[in-house]
């Protein structure tokens, strides 16, 4: 049965269960408990495994060191869920302690399965939220990786924080301007249209993007920003025709 199969009691319940099974095995040095709900096809049952590791972690400084060594080993189990799944366990710890597990990151990036790439570029999100100067500080030297698929997934982590400090990200993403690879270059444009919608995030983004040099890429930029407010109109702060008269203004 699913996760959302339960009535919302059941799923309480096995929310308690789960957090406790996980600590014991951690206590016991045993990961049959992990594995189990690491890997399971629910996604939901993954989450709530990997929420209840970060849990642990922070309720229980004893056993901090297990956490972190369990989840080393785990990561290069066979499973991808399981490796997913401790990447999303890893951004749990690092939205306060980022340093102990940056090698998680360095690692994930290059896993052979999309999913566990998918939740590097998730995790980066949620710790650039509330952990921002070390995400920041780390993506920096991935953004002119050889590797095209790397630039293009740290392109996109770090778009939430982006949503609401455009102003941090903008320096960075600017060393993308000129990638020849069209999924990093499209994927610079999606990011560039969602962090200009939000109150004030407009007229950052166009006065940086005046000092850009590919004016090519920035108009598409300009044309994706002013489809942004229309597609997002119920969240954006300016109607699409204020934002294009923002922009024939302050960057034509």
């Amino acid at each position: 049965m699913r996760f959302y199969d339960l009535t919302k009691e059941e799923r309480v319940a096995l929310v308690d269960r789960i957090h406790k099974d996980i600590a014991n095995d951690l206590a016991q040095g045993q990961t049959s408990n992990i594995l189990t709900y690491f890997s399971d096809a629910d996604t939901y049952i993954r989450k709530s495994g990997y929420l209840a590791t970060g849990n642990i972690f922070y309720q229980d400084h004893t056993l901090r060191p297990k956490v972190i060594q369990r989840l080393k080993t785990l990561l290069s189990s066979e499973e991808a869920k399981v490796r997913q799944t401790v990447i999303n366990a890893a951004g749990e710890i690092g939205k306060c302690h980022f340093d102990l597990v940056k090698d998680f990151f360095d690692i994930g990036l290059f896993d052979e399965h999309h999913s566990v790439r998918n939740a590097v570029i998730g995790s980066m999100k949620k710790m650039g939220q509330v952990n921002p100067q070390p995400i920041l500080v780390w993506s920096e030297p991935y953004l002119t990786h050889s590797d095209k698929e790397v630039r293009r997934e740290i392109c996109h982590g770090l778009e939430l924080r982006g949503r609401t400090h455009p102003q941090e990200i903008l320096p960075l993403l600017q060393q993308l301007e000129f990638d020849e690879t069209k999924r990093v270059s499209d994927t610079l444009i999606h990011v560039l249209g969602q962090i200009s919608y939000k109150n004030g995030c407009l007229k950052t983004v166009v006065a940086h993007l005046k000092s850009w040099k590919n004016k090519g890429l920035v108009q598409k930029a300009l044309d994706e920003i002013v489809d942004v407010h229309d597609r997002y109109k119920s969240f954006a702060v300016l109607s699409q025709q204020q934002a294009i008269t923002y922009i024939d203004k302050h960057y034509n």
